[in-house]
Protein backbone atom coordinates (compact mmCIF):
# COMPACT_ATOMS: atom_id res chain seq x y z
CA UNK A 1 0.00 0.00 0.00
CA UNK A 2 1.05 3.41 -1.19
CA UNK A 3 0.29 6.00 1.86
CA UNK A 4 1.01 10.13 1.80
CA UNK A 5 1.15 11.22 5.05
CA UNK A 6 0.87 14.94 4.81
CA UNK A 7 0.35 18.24 6.08
CA UNK A 8 2.91 17.08 9.31
CA UNK A 9 5.93 18.64 11.16
CA UNK A 10 7.96 15.45 10.64
CA UNK A 11 11.27 15.28 12.94
CA UNK A 12 14.09 14.50 10.55
CA UNK A 13 16.77 15.70 12.62
CA UNK A 14 18.03 18.35 14.83
CA UNK A 15 16.20 21.29 13.62
CA UNK A 16 15.41 20.00 10.45
CA UNK A 17 11.86 18.99 9.38
CA UNK A 18 9.57 17.59 6.54
CA UNK A 19 5.88 18.60 5.97
CA UNK A 20 5.26 14.99 4.12
CA UNK A 21 5.93 11.24 3.28
CA UNK A 22 5.06 9.15 1.01
CA UNK A 23 5.51 5.06 2.45
CA UNK A 24 5.70 2.30 -0.08
CA UNK A 25 5.80 -1.58 0.62
CA UNK A 26 7.16 -0.87 4.32
CA UNK A 27 9.57 2.29 3.54
CA UNK A 28 9.44 5.81 3.51
CA UNK A 29 9.95 6.40 -0.78
CA UNK A 30 10.06 10.44 -0.45
CA UNK A 31 10.28 13.28 2.40
CA UNK A 32 10.02 16.83 1.64
CA UNK A 33 7.53 19.81 1.67
CA UNK A 34 4.20 19.36 1.15
CA UNK A 35 4.15 20.95 -2.67
CA UNK A 36 7.05 18.28 -3.31
CA UNK A 37 5.17 15.73 -2.15
CA UNK A 38 1.78 16.46 -4.00
CA UNK A 39 2.37 15.70 -7.23
CA UNK A 40 3.61 11.88 -6.27
CA UNK A 41 -0.13 11.07 -4.55
CA UNK A 42 -2.16 10.63 -7.12
CA UNK A 43 -2.14 6.47 -6.54
CA UNK A 44 -1.75 7.23 -2.71
CA UNK A 45 -3.77 7.12 -0.16
CA UNK A 46 -3.36 10.64 2.08
CA UNK A 47 -3.42 10.84 5.15
CA UNK A 48 -3.53 14.46 6.46
CA UNK A 49 -1.51 14.57 9.73
CA UNK A 50 -3.00 17.89 10.71
CA UNK A 51 -0.12 19.63 11.60
CA UNK A 52 1.16 17.28 14.22
CA UNK A 53 4.81 16.34 15.55
CA UNK A 54 5.79 13.08 13.91
CA UNK A 55 8.75 11.43 15.51
CA UNK A 56 10.16 8.09 14.26
CA UNK A 57 8.93 5.17 16.04
CA UNK A 58 10.70 4.69 19.42
CA UNK A 59 12.79 1.91 19.91
CA UNK A 60 13.44 0.35 23.67
CA UNK A 61 17.17 -0.66 23.37
CA UNK A 62 15.56 -3.17 26.81
CA UNK A 63 12.58 -4.32 28.29
CA UNK A 64 11.45 -7.55 29.01
CA UNK A 65 7.88 -7.24 26.65
CA UNK A 66 6.25 -10.71 27.79
CA UNK A 67 6.70 -9.49 31.21
CA UNK A 68 4.53 -6.45 30.58
CA UNK A 69 1.86 -8.60 29.16
CA UNK A 70 1.90 -10.43 32.29
CA UNK A 71 1.82 -7.51 34.86
CA UNK A 72 -1.18 -6.40 33.36
CA UNK A 73 -2.99 -9.40 34.32
CA UNK A 74 -0.94 -10.08 37.80
CA UNK A 75 -1.41 -8.80 41.45
CA UNK A 76 -0.13 -4.80 40.71
CA UNK A 77 1.98 -3.29 43.34
CA UNK A 78 3.60 -0.37 42.23
CA UNK A 79 0.88 2.54 43.27
CA UNK A 80 1.53 0.70 46.98
CA UNK A 81 2.72 3.80 49.33
CA UNK A 82 2.75 1.09 52.77
CA UNK A 83 2.52 -2.54 53.24
CA UNK A 84 -0.70 -2.01 54.86
CA UNK A 85 -1.76 -0.79 50.97
CA UNK A 86 0.23 -4.17 49.72
CA UNK A 87 -1.96 -6.30 51.72
CA UNK A 88 -5.19 -4.92 51.01
CA UNK A 89 -4.34 -5.18 47.16
CA UNK A 90 -3.17 -8.37 47.51
CA UNK A 91 -6.92 -9.01 49.58
CA UNK A 92 -8.98 -7.25 46.88
CA UNK A 93 -7.07 -9.13 44.07
CA UNK A 94 -8.09 -12.56 45.28
CA UNK A 95 -11.86 -11.68 45.87
CA UNK A 96 -11.94 -10.08 42.60
CA UNK A 97 -10.72 -12.42 40.88
CA UNK A 98 -12.33 -15.19 42.52
CA UNK A 99 -8.95 -16.99 42.64
CA UNK A 100 -9.36 -20.81 44.40
CA UNK A 101 -7.17 -21.77 47.37
CA UNK A 102 -3.08 -23.25 46.65
CA UNK A 103 -3.72 -21.44 43.18
CA UNK A 104 -0.72 -19.40 42.85
CA UNK A 105 -0.54 -15.57 43.27
CA UNK A 106 2.47 -13.20 42.11
CA UNK A 107 2.49 -9.92 42.38
CA UNK A 108 4.76 -6.72 41.40
CA UNK A 109 5.69 -3.62 41.56
CA UNK A 110 6.48 -2.74 45.46
CA UNK A 111 9.32 -0.66 46.58
CA UNK A 112 10.08 -0.51 50.52
CA UNK A 113 11.21 2.88 49.82
CA UNK A 114 7.70 3.93 49.32
CA UNK A 115 7.06 2.64 52.62
CA UNK A 116 6.58 5.15 55.89
CA UNK A 117 8.58 1.92 58.13
CA UNK A 118 11.09 1.66 54.57
CA UNK A 119 11.47 -2.00 54.94
CA UNK A 120 10.91 -4.80 52.66
CA UNK A 121 7.86 -7.03 52.86
CA UNK A 122 8.23 -10.45 54.13
CA UNK A 123 6.56 -13.82 54.68
CA UNK A 124 4.52 -12.44 58.00
CA UNK A 125 3.33 -9.54 55.93
CA UNK A 126 1.87 -11.37 52.95
CA UNK A 127 0.25 -14.02 55.07
CA UNK A 128 -1.85 -11.50 56.12
CA UNK A 129 -2.95 -11.71 52.61
CA UNK A 130 -3.34 -15.49 52.26
CA UNK A 131 -2.43 -18.81 53.79
CA UNK A 132 -4.40 -20.65 51.71
CA UNK A 133 -2.58 -19.38 48.39
CA UNK A 134 1.42 -19.53 47.57
CA UNK A 135 1.76 -15.43 46.81
CA UNK A 136 5.40 -14.79 45.19
CA UNK A 137 5.36 -10.47 45.18
CA UNK A 138 8.47 -9.38 43.50
CA UNK A 139 10.28 -6.23 44.37
CA UNK A 140 10.07 -3.54 40.87
CA UNK A 141 14.10 -3.94 40.96
CA UNK A 142 12.76 -7.41 39.83
CA UNK A 143 16.16 -8.65 41.77
CA UNK A 144 14.57 -9.34 45.16
CA UNK A 145 10.91 -10.72 46.15
CA UNK A 146 9.01 -11.70 49.25
CA UNK A 147 7.25 -14.71 49.66
CA UNK A 148 4.38 -15.98 52.32
CA UNK A 149 4.78 -19.14 54.41
CA UNK A 150 2.78 -21.10 52.16
CA UNK A 151 5.18 -20.16 49.27
CA UNK A 152 8.36 -21.17 51.14
CA UNK A 153 6.82 -24.45 52.13
CA UNK A 154 6.06 -25.41 48.43
CA UNK A 155 9.59 -23.97 47.40
CA UNK A 156 11.42 -26.35 49.95
CA UNK A 157 13.03 -23.53 51.68
CA UNK A 158 13.15 -23.60 55.09
CA UNK A 159 16.18 -23.03 57.49
CA UNK A 160 18.53 -25.10 56.58
CA UNK A 161 18.09 -24.82 52.89
CA UNK A 162 21.71 -23.85 51.71
CA UNK A 163 22.81 -20.40 50.07
CA UNK A 164 22.70 -20.06 46.43
CA UNK A 165 25.97 -18.64 44.58
CA UNK A 166 24.88 -15.41 43.94
CA UNK A 167 21.67 -15.12 45.92
CA UNK A 168 20.29 -14.81 49.31
CA UNK A 169 17.71 -16.24 51.37
CA UNK A 170 17.71 -13.88 54.13
CA UNK A 171 16.60 -14.81 57.39
CA UNK A 172 15.88 -13.70 60.96
CA UNK A 173 17.62 -13.64 64.03
CA UNK A 174 16.20 -17.48 64.78
CA UNK A 175 17.85 -18.30 61.32
CA UNK A 176 14.53 -18.85 60.08
CA UNK A 177 13.36 -17.66 56.31
CA UNK A 178 12.45 -14.06 56.48
CA UNK A 179 10.90 -14.85 53.06
CA UNK A 180 13.32 -12.32 51.24
CA UNK A 181 15.05 -14.20 48.46
CA UNK A 182 17.28 -12.30 46.59
CA UNK A 183 19.52 -13.00 42.67
CA UNK A 184 20.43 -16.42 41.48
CA UNK A 185 18.00 -17.70 44.77
CA UNK A 186 15.11 -16.46 42.81
CA UNK A 187 15.77 -19.79 40.83
CA UNK A 188 14.32 -21.51 43.98
CA UNK A 189 10.76 -20.09 43.12
CA UNK A 190 10.82 -21.45 39.59
CA UNK A 191 8.36 -24.82 40.85
CA UNK A 192 5.54 -22.58 42.34
CA UNK A 193 5.16 -20.95 38.19
CA UNK A 194 2.97 -22.56 35.78
CA UNK A 195 3.54 -23.36 32.65
CA UNK A 196 1.67 -21.74 30.36
CA UNK A 197 1.06 -23.13 27.11
CA UNK A 198 2.35 -21.36 23.57
CA UNK A 199 -1.06 -19.96 23.02
CA UNK A 200 -1.56 -18.33 26.36
CA UNK A 201 2.05 -16.92 25.75
CA UNK A 202 1.63 -15.86 22.66
CA UNK A 203 -1.64 -14.04 23.84
CA UNK A 204 0.63 -12.67 26.95
CA UNK A 205 3.09 -10.97 24.28
CA UNK A 206 0.04 -9.91 21.58
CA UNK A 207 -1.49 -7.71 24.42
CA UNK A 208 2.07 -6.36 25.49
CA UNK A 209 2.95 -5.01 22.06
CA UNK A 210 -0.61 -3.43 22.02
CA UNK A 211 0.02 -1.70 25.08
CA UNK A 212 3.82 -1.06 23.33
CA UNK A 213 1.97 0.27 20.31
CA UNK A 214 -0.13 2.92 22.72
CA UNK A 215 3.43 4.86 23.30
CA UNK A 216 4.71 4.87 20.32
CA UNK A 217 7.04 1.81 20.49
CA UNK A 218 7.88 0.34 16.80
CA UNK A 219 10.76 -1.53 18.15
CA UNK A 220 11.69 -3.44 21.17
CA UNK A 221 14.89 -5.04 22.10
CA UNK A 222 13.29 -8.04 24.83
CA UNK A 223 15.05 -9.94 27.19
CA UNK A 224 11.95 -13.32 27.04
CA UNK A 225 14.35 -15.67 25.86
CA UNK A 226 16.02 -17.37 29.04
CA UNK A 227 17.72 -20.69 30.15
CA UNK A 228 15.61 -23.47 29.70
CA UNK A 229 11.84 -21.55 28.40
CA UNK A 230 13.76 -20.17 25.22
CA UNK A 231 12.76 -22.38 22.80
CA UNK A 232 8.84 -22.22 23.93
CA UNK A 233 8.87 -18.72 24.22
CA UNK A 234 10.48 -18.27 20.58
CA UNK A 235 7.80 -20.53 19.26
CA UNK A 236 5.03 -18.07 21.37
CA UNK A 237 6.63 -14.96 19.09
CA UNK A 238 6.86 -16.69 15.81
CA UNK A 239 3.46 -17.51 16.10
CA UNK A 240 2.23 -13.77 17.26
CA UNK A 241 4.18 -13.14 13.60
CA UNK A 242 3.08 -15.78 11.68
CA UNK A 243 -0.23 -14.58 12.32
CA UNK A 244 0.29 -11.17 11.49
CA UNK A 245 -1.07 -9.67 14.81
CA UNK A 246 2.77 -8.39 15.36
CA UNK A 247 2.41 -4.65 16.16
CA UNK A 248 5.89 -3.82 16.56
CA UNK A 249 9.61 -5.08 15.58
CA UNK A 250 11.85 -7.55 17.67
CA UNK A 251 14.94 -7.90 18.93
CA UNK A 252 15.63 -10.56 20.98
CA UNK A 253 18.03 -10.26 24.19
CA UNK A 254 18.74 -14.36 24.53
CA UNK A 255 19.09 -14.54 28.39
CA UNK A 256 21.56 -17.89 29.89
CA UNK A 257 22.66 -17.40 33.83
CA UNK A 258 25.48 -20.57 32.94
CA UNK A 259 27.60 -21.78 30.11
CA UNK A 260 25.88 -24.78 29.51
CA UNK A 261 22.60 -23.15 28.74
CA UNK A 262 24.69 -20.86 26.31
CA UNK A 263 26.14 -23.26 24.46
CA UNK A 264 22.50 -25.46 23.88
CA UNK A 265 21.41 -22.74 22.56
CA UNK A 266 24.30 -22.36 20.12
CA UNK A 267 24.33 -26.02 19.19
CA UNK A 268 20.65 -25.50 18.44
CA UNK A 269 21.91 -23.65 15.11
CA UNK A 270 20.82 -20.24 16.58
CA UNK A 271 22.66 -16.69 15.31
CA UNK A 272 22.56 -13.62 15.63
CA UNK A 273 20.83 -11.91 13.31
CA UNK A 274 18.59 -14.49 12.15
CA UNK A 275 14.99 -13.58 10.88
CA UNK A 276 13.59 -10.32 9.22
CA UNK A 277 12.87 -7.13 9.96
CA UNK A 278 9.84 -7.48 12.42
CA UNK A 279 11.37 -10.32 14.25
CA UNK A 280 15.32 -11.63 15.26
CA UNK A 281 17.66 -12.80 17.30
CA UNK A 282 20.05 -10.81 19.10
CA UNK A 283 22.67 -10.76 21.98
CA UNK A 284 23.17 -13.31 24.46
CA UNK A 285 21.67 -11.27 27.78
CA UNK A 286 23.49 -11.92 30.79
CA UNK A 287 23.74 -10.76 34.88
CA UNK A 288 26.52 -9.49 36.74
CA UNK A 289 24.80 -7.88 39.63
CA UNK A 290 21.11 -6.84 41.18
CA UNK A 291 19.58 -3.37 41.91
CA UNK A 292 20.38 -0.12 43.76
CA UNK A 293 17.52 -0.18 45.63
CA UNK A 294 17.64 -3.82 47.05
CA UNK A 295 21.38 -3.22 48.13
CA UNK A 296 22.81 -6.28 45.71
CA UNK A 297 24.05 -3.78 42.77
CA UNK A 298 27.90 -4.93 42.98
CA UNK A 299 30.06 -1.47 44.10
CA UNK A 300 34.01 -1.20 44.57
CA UNK A 301 32.97 0.36 48.25
CA UNK A 302 30.74 -0.71 50.89
CA UNK A 303 27.47 1.10 50.43
CA UNK A 304 27.38 4.30 52.26
CA UNK A 305 24.07 3.22 54.01
CA UNK A 306 24.84 -0.39 54.86
CA UNK A 307 28.52 -0.79 55.01
CA UNK A 308 28.38 -4.56 55.96
CA UNK A 309 27.62 -5.21 52.11
CA UNK A 310 29.06 -4.27 48.27
CA UNK A 311 26.09 -5.77 46.83
CA UNK A 312 25.87 -9.48 44.86
CA UNK A 313 28.07 -10.86 42.44
CA UNK A 314 25.82 -12.86 39.91
CA UNK A 315 29.17 -14.63 38.47
CA UNK A 316 32.59 -14.94 39.38
CA UNK A 317 35.35 -13.19 36.62
CA UNK A 318 36.08 -16.39 35.17
CA UNK A 319 32.15 -17.60 34.73
CA UNK A 320 31.43 -14.13 33.53
CA UNK A 321 34.90 -14.15 31.19
CA UNK A 322 33.47 -17.72 29.72
CA UNK A 323 30.77 -16.73 29.07
CA UNK A 324 31.59 -13.28 26.84
CA UNK A 325 34.52 -15.86 24.86
CA UNK A 326 31.74 -18.10 24.04
CA UNK A 327 29.79 -16.19 23.16
CA UNK A 328 31.92 -13.51 20.40
CA UNK A 329 33.67 -16.49 19.84
CA UNK A 330 30.27 -17.80 18.35
CA UNK A 331 29.01 -14.51 16.61
CA UNK A 332 26.90 -13.33 19.39
CA UNK A 333 27.52 -10.53 21.16
CA UNK A 334 26.85 -9.74 24.58
CA UNK A 335 24.44 -7.15 26.33
CA UNK A 336 25.10 -7.37 30.39
CA UNK A 337 23.59 -6.03 33.29
CA UNK A 338 25.86 -3.98 35.55
CA UNK A 339 24.64 -1.23 37.77
CA UNK A 340 26.91 -0.85 40.29
CA UNK A 341 30.50 0.36 39.53
CA UNK A 342 31.67 -2.89 40.56
CA UNK A 343 30.30 -4.87 38.35
CA UNK A 344 30.95 -2.28 35.10
CA UNK A 345 34.43 -2.73 35.95
CA UNK A 346 34.12 -6.39 35.74
CA UNK A 347 32.22 -6.46 32.46
CA UNK A 348 34.54 -3.72 31.11
CA UNK A 349 37.40 -5.64 31.40
CA UNK A 350 35.76 -8.84 30.28
CA UNK A 351 34.79 -6.78 26.98
CA UNK A 352 38.56 -5.74 26.78
CA UNK A 353 40.07 -8.85 26.87
CA UNK A 354 38.00 -9.17 23.47
CA UNK A 355 39.48 -6.67 21.71
CA UNK A 356 38.09 -4.67 19.27
CA UNK A 357 33.91 -4.98 19.49
CA UNK A 358 32.95 -5.87 16.44
CA UNK A 359 30.16 -7.32 17.66
CA UNK A 360 28.87 -4.55 19.61
CA UNK A 361 28.83 -6.13 23.21
CA UNK A 362 27.23 -3.48 25.43
CA UNK A 363 26.19 -3.04 29.32
CA UNK A 364 22.65 -2.57 30.38
CA UNK A 365 21.94 0.18 32.86
CA UNK A 366 25.30 1.79 33.38
CA UNK A 367 23.74 3.55 35.94
CA UNK A 368 26.77 3.99 38.92
CA UNK A 369 29.73 5.14 37.41
CA UNK A 370 32.41 7.39 37.57
CA UNK A 371 34.43 9.33 34.46
CA UNK A 372 37.34 6.67 34.27
CA UNK A 373 34.75 4.07 33.31
CA UNK A 374 32.88 6.22 30.98
CA UNK A 375 36.53 6.78 29.26
CA UNK A 376 36.58 3.14 29.57
CA UNK A 377 33.50 2.59 27.53
CA UNK A 378 34.26 5.30 24.91
CA UNK A 379 38.28 3.59 24.19
CA UNK A 380 36.77 -0.15 24.04
CA UNK A 381 33.33 1.13 22.16
CA UNK A 382 31.27 -0.38 24.15
CA UNK A 383 27.32 0.59 23.95
CA UNK A 384 25.73 1.97 26.78
CA UNK A 385 22.01 0.77 27.13
CA UNK A 386 20.11 3.05 29.75
CA UNK A 387 16.89 3.79 31.13
CA UNK A 388 16.74 7.63 31.80
CA UNK A 389 13.40 7.01 33.58
CA UNK A 390 15.46 5.16 36.32
CA UNK A 391 16.51 9.23 37.61
CA UNK A 392 12.32 9.06 38.73
CA UNK A 393 12.99 7.14 41.87
CA UNK A 394 16.57 6.74 42.46
CA UNK A 395 17.55 10.06 42.62
CA UNK A 396 16.05 9.99 45.79
CA UNK A 397 18.33 7.24 47.09
CA UNK A 398 21.48 7.05 44.64
CA UNK A 399 23.06 9.74 47.27
CA UNK A 400 22.88 7.89 50.48
CA UNK A 401 23.13 4.45 49.15
CA UNK A 402 26.69 5.58 47.17
CA UNK A 403 27.72 9.10 49.08
CA UNK A 404 27.08 12.20 47.27
CA UNK A 405 30.78 12.41 45.05
CA UNK A 406 29.94 9.14 43.22
CA UNK A 407 26.33 9.83 43.20
CA UNK A 408 27.24 12.87 40.86
CA UNK A 409 29.08 10.88 38.28
CA UNK A 410 26.33 8.38 38.37
CA UNK A 411 23.61 8.63 35.41
CA UNK A 412 25.91 10.27 33.28
CA UNK A 413 24.02 10.79 30.09
CA UNK A 414 24.90 14.11 29.47
CA UNK A 415 28.49 12.61 29.84
CA UNK A 416 28.01 9.79 27.55
CA UNK A 417 26.82 12.00 24.72
CA UNK A 418 29.53 14.15 24.67
CA UNK A 419 32.12 11.42 25.05
CA UNK A 420 30.93 9.49 21.77
CA UNK A 421 29.57 6.71 23.46
CA UNK A 422 26.90 4.83 21.88
CA UNK A 423 24.07 5.92 24.18
CA UNK A 424 20.55 3.81 23.58
CA UNK A 425 17.33 4.40 25.80
CA UNK A 426 14.82 2.10 26.95
CA UNK A 427 12.87 1.65 30.43
CA UNK A 428 13.57 -1.98 31.72
CA UNK A 429 8.93 -2.46 31.66
CA UNK A 430 8.39 -3.34 33.89
CA UNK A 431 11.06 -2.67 36.41
CA UNK A 432 9.01 0.69 34.92
CA UNK A 433 6.28 1.46 32.96
CA UNK A 434 7.58 1.67 29.04
CA UNK A 435 5.75 5.26 29.01
CA UNK A 436 7.87 6.62 26.25
CA UNK A 437 7.42 10.36 26.72
CA UNK A 438 8.03 9.73 30.66
CA UNK A 439 11.82 8.41 30.13
CA UNK A 440 12.37 11.69 27.66
CA UNK A 441 11.05 13.67 30.26
CA UNK A 442 13.87 12.32 33.02
CA UNK A 443 16.75 12.28 30.12
CA UNK A 444 15.61 16.24 29.36
CA UNK A 445 14.75 17.68 32.75
CA UNK A 446 16.23 15.26 35.34
CA UNK A 447 13.21 15.25 37.52
CA UNK A 448 10.84 13.17 38.66
CA UNK A 449 7.31 12.71 37.48
CA UNK A 450 6.17 15.68 39.76
CA UNK A 451 8.15 17.87 38.47
CA UNK A 452 11.26 17.75 41.15
CA UNK A 453 13.70 19.05 41.62
CA UNK A 454 12.65 22.05 39.93
CA UNK A 455 16.27 22.80 38.78
CA UNK A 456 16.99 19.07 37.71
CA UNK A 457 19.09 16.68 39.57
CA UNK A 458 22.47 17.25 38.69
CA UNK A 459 21.55 19.20 35.75
CA UNK A 460 24.47 19.18 34.07
CA UNK A 461 23.64 15.71 32.85
CA UNK A 462 20.90 17.26 31.16
CA UNK A 463 20.50 16.47 27.54
CA UNK A 464 18.59 18.06 24.80
CA UNK A 465 15.47 16.91 23.51
CA UNK A 466 16.93 16.27 20.21
CA UNK A 467 19.45 13.89 21.27
CA UNK A 468 16.89 12.42 23.65
CA UNK A 469 14.90 11.63 21.01
CA UNK A 470 18.08 10.38 18.87
CA UNK A 471 18.83 8.28 21.58
CA UNK A 472 15.84 6.60 21.66
CA UNK A 473 15.14 6.08 17.49
CA UNK A 474 18.50 5.56 15.65
CA UNK A 475 21.44 4.82 18.68
CA UNK A 476 18.70 2.42 19.61
CA UNK A 477 18.76 1.01 16.18
CA UNK A 478 22.28 0.87 16.09
CA UNK A 479 22.27 -1.58 18.93
CA UNK A 480 20.64 -3.75 16.50
CA UNK A 481 22.88 -3.05 13.62
CA UNK A 482 19.80 -1.75 12.04
CA UNK A 483 21.43 1.91 12.17
CA UNK A 484 20.73 2.23 8.26
CA UNK A 485 17.17 0.99 8.03
CA UNK A 486 15.57 2.06 11.23
CA UNK A 487 15.26 5.13 13.22
CA UNK A 488 15.01 8.00 11.11
CA UNK A 489 12.41 9.30 8.78
CA UNK A 490 14.62 9.16 5.89
CA UNK A 491 13.80 7.16 2.09
CA UNK A 492 14.73 3.56 2.17
CA UNK A 493 13.96 3.53 5.90
CA UNK A 494 11.29 1.49 6.98
CA UNK A 495 8.27 3.47 7.72
CA UNK A 496 7.83 3.57 11.38
CA UNK A 497 6.46 6.85 12.99
CA UNK A 498 4.68 8.07 15.97
CA UNK A 499 2.34 11.17 16.08
CA UNK A 500 2.01 13.74 19.08
CA UNK A 501 -0.73 15.50 20.50
CA UNK A 502 1.28 19.01 21.04
CA UNK A 503 4.79 19.70 19.30
CA UNK A 504 7.21 18.63 21.83
CA UNK A 505 9.45 20.87 20.19
CA UNK A 506 7.12 24.15 20.82
CA UNK A 507 6.16 23.89 24.45
CA UNK A 508 8.81 24.12 27.64
CA UNK A 509 10.66 21.20 28.92
CA UNK A 510 8.70 21.26 32.03
CA UNK A 511 5.45 20.16 29.75
CA UNK A 512 6.87 17.15 28.10
CA UNK A 513 6.06 14.48 30.38
CA UNK A 514 2.14 15.71 29.59
CA UNK A 515 2.63 15.10 25.59
CA UNK A 516 0.62 11.70 24.44
CA UNK A 517 0.72 9.42 21.28
CA UNK A 518 -1.95 9.73 18.98
CA UNK A 519 -1.05 7.44 16.46
CA UNK A 520 1.73 4.76 15.94
CA UNK A 521 2.44 3.54 12.80
CA UNK A 522 4.69 0.80 11.63
CA UNK A 523 5.50 0.16 7.86
CA UNK A 524 3.50 2.55 6.95
CA UNK A 525 0.30 1.08 8.51
CA UNK A 526 -1.47 2.02 11.33
CA UNK A 527 -1.26 -0.02 14.18
CA UNK A 528 -2.91 2.25 17.37
CA UNK A 529 -4.96 5.35 16.93
CA UNK A 530 -5.89 7.53 19.82
CA UNK A 531 -10.07 7.12 19.86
Amino acid sequence: MKRAFVNGKFYLSEGSFAQAVISENGKFTHVGSNDEIHPLTIDAEIIDMGGHTVLPGFNDSHLHLYNVGVMRSSLNLMDATSIADCITAGQNYIAQNGIASNQPIFGRGWNQDYFTDRRPLTRHDLDKISTAHPIVATRACGHLAAVNSLALKLAGIHRNTPDVPGGEIRKDESDEPTGVITENALELLNPLKPTPSVEDMAATIKTAMEYAASHGITSVQTNDLRNKNWQAMLDAYNLVYSRKEGTLRTYHQCCFTDIDGLRDFIAAGQTMGQGNDMHKIGPIKMFVDGSLGAHTAAMRLPYNDNPNTTGVYCMTVAQLDEMVKTANASGFGCVIHAIGDGAIDMVLTAYEKMGVNNLRNGIIHCQITDLPLLERFKATDVLALVQPIFLHYDMKIVESRVGKELASTSYAFNTMDKLGIHTSYGTDAPIEDLNTINNIHCAVNRQDLKGEPTVGYNSVECVSLARAIDNYTIESAYASFDENKKGRIAPDFLADMCVLDKDIFAIDPSEIKFVKVNMTILGGDIVYRIV
